[in-house]
């Protein structure tokens, strides 16, 4: 199979299943992200970069408002570019979830 023909039946999945497929190829890299995990008790249990507590709305909340990736990796140095590539996919396959935890986190009491 050529490289074509992936990328052509890669286009044709999910958002959910691309954000795997990134996640898995990511890890794999030299450079490779930690991918994105839910932990009971970190963090809300809100998806965060493995093994830390940089939850994926905070990064894309950031992004919204203007922050570059240049900065959060400025900003957050245990992290990598792959890690971002990984934040952005998972926010893309679930954007109702990452829109509720923005709100919800941004909720005065």
């Amino acid at each position: 199979m050529t490289r074509q023909e992936i990328f052509h039946q890669l286009l044709s999945l999910s958002l959910s299943d691309k954000a795997e497929i990134v996640q898995s190829l990511t890890k794999t890299l030299p450079m490779g992200g930690k991918g994105i995990t839910k932990t009971w008790g970190v963090c809300g249990g809100e998806a965060c970069i493995a093994g830390t507590r940089i939850a994926v709305w905070l990064l894309v909340e950031a992004q919204q408002l203007g922050i570059t990736e240049a900065q959060l990796l400025q900003d957050y140095p245990h992290i990598n570019a792959a890690d971002l590539v990984n934040a952005w996919a998972y926010a893309d396959a679930h954007p109702e979830e990452i829109a509720a935890a923005i709100r919800a986190n941004n909720e005065v009491d």
